[in-house]
């Protein structure tokens, strides 16, 4: 393991850039990387003007949308099928707008992980922190890439391929769109071709959206729960120790001990302050999202339209997927610090002297204030929630399949 390690610095100049890669790559694409104070003005100019042509692609394809869905006379179930598109679109918006007012947040975490990986010296200790690094970038880089395929294959279904329609007893083949467009001439090329490439530029947008704000969410949480489980290490090593060492030694260690801990719980609050309002919005839209595609597919499943059902049943995975990694991070993150306090608890504290055991309830009384990720700081992201959201999805479906008699 310490030739990984070795082999890992060398190959990307530290640990710490080792584990937020991928993250820089995929926010830089969208122009909400933090710029440090170095940065020249090279890269500023190319962020500001890389962020405002993104605002421009996604308001021309969530504009458009929204003016189709509210002026345009269609039958309900019409507009029930583009009401989950628009709905993911303009979430995605919402959430692009989030993460450039977050740069600070972000930027701290950033800078509390660089400052983590160089205080941590011992090879032990290294090893379970890169460890974690590589499972949170492992699922990072499957996310990003089932969710980006998954908008891909959605956007090239509704959009590359003509469908046919029937008025009266004739049919015909027509150019669709993957979100619906107001007075824009796309029935013809090269109209078509050219919203077309503008919808899937705002779709990788939005996306990006999710990924980015996922992949932080997952990196955040396996760098605390590495930190987590040094400090578990760290504690054992301190109660196990033999007593007759110099006690300014333990003293020492202690403090180092608690100090590490308040360290941990202050990036896990920037984390959470950074993803709450993310949780929130997404917890909303995707609710809305997957029940819209779940009824897309009701409404297609008697055209026997394989390519449009195979593109809802791949959108509705991916974002169920999604919604249940972001609750299953929060939930792991709690029970990481619920596990710090029993594990205290567990060792032979009794022991040892008596300003030890005082010590070390400092950490037992932190531990029992939980610490929860939330949506909005309403609502606990955990598994229960997400139990919670697939029952909700089910009801609102149910209430959408009977009032249109599917």
């Amino acid at each position: 393991m310490a030739d990984d390690i070795a082999a890992i610095q060398k190959k990307f100049g530290s640990l710490n850039e080792y584990s937020i890669q991928l993250n820089r790559w995929l926010s830089k694409t969208i122009g909400v990387w933090p710029l440090s104070s170095s940065s020249s003005k090279f890269e500023k100019i190319m962020t500001k003007i890389l962020i405002f042509l993104c605002c421009i692609i996604a308001l021309f394809v969530i504009i458009p949308s929204l003016l189709h869905f509210t002026l345009v006379k269609e039958d309900i179930i019409s507009k029930l099928k583009t009401l989950g598109p628009i709905g993911y679109c303009f979430g995605g918006g919402l959430n692009y707008a989030i993460l450039l007012l977050r740069k600070n947040d972000i930027r701290y975490c950033i800078e509390h992980m660089k400052a983590d990986w160089k205080a941590i010296t011992r090879t032990d200790d290294q090893q379970i922190m890169l460890k974690n690094a590589k499972i949170g970038r492992i699922i990072s880089c499957c996310f990003a890439a089932f969710m980006q395929f998954s908008t891909v294959i959605f956007c090239a279904v509704f959009g590359v391929f003509k469908r046919t329609i029937k008025i009266s007893n004739e049919s015909m083949e027509i150019y669709v769109l993957p979100f619906p467009t107001y007075k824009i001439p796309v029935d013809v090329n090269p109209g078509h071709n050219i919203v077309l490439g503008f919808q899937f530029l705002a779709g990788y947008i939005t996306t990006g959206t999710v990924i980015i704000a996922f992949s932080f969410a997952t990196v955040f949480a396996c760098h605390a729960v590495g930190q987590l489980t040094i400090m578990i290490t760290w504690i054992e090593e301190f109660v196990n120790r033999p007593q007759e060492e110099n006690k300014n030694v333990r003293v020492e260690e202690i403090s180092v001990i608690i100090e590490h801990h308040l360290r941990i719980l202050s990036f896990l609050e920037r984390t959470e302050h950074l993803l709450s309002p993310i949780c929130f919005m997404e917890m909303f839209k995707n609710i809305l999202t997957i029940c819209m595609l779940s009824y897309c597919i009701l409404a297609e499943w008697s055209g026997h339209d394989i390519r449009a059902l195979s593109a809802y049943a791949s959108a509705v995975m991916n974002i169920s997927l999604g919604t249940f990694l972001i609750c299953y991070v929060g939930e792991i993150l709690t029970e990481k610090c619920k596990e710090i306090g029993n594990m205290v608890y567990m060792t032979n504290w009794y022991r040892l002297p008596k300003k030890d055991i005082l010590n070390l309830i400092m950490i037992i009384t932190r531990c029992s204030m939980e610490y929860k990720m939330s949506a909005g700081k309403m609502i606990d992201m955990s598994v229960i929630t997400f139990g919670n959201i697939v029952k909700t999805i089910f009801a609102y479906l149910n209430i959408l399949r009977q009032m249109t008699i599917l």
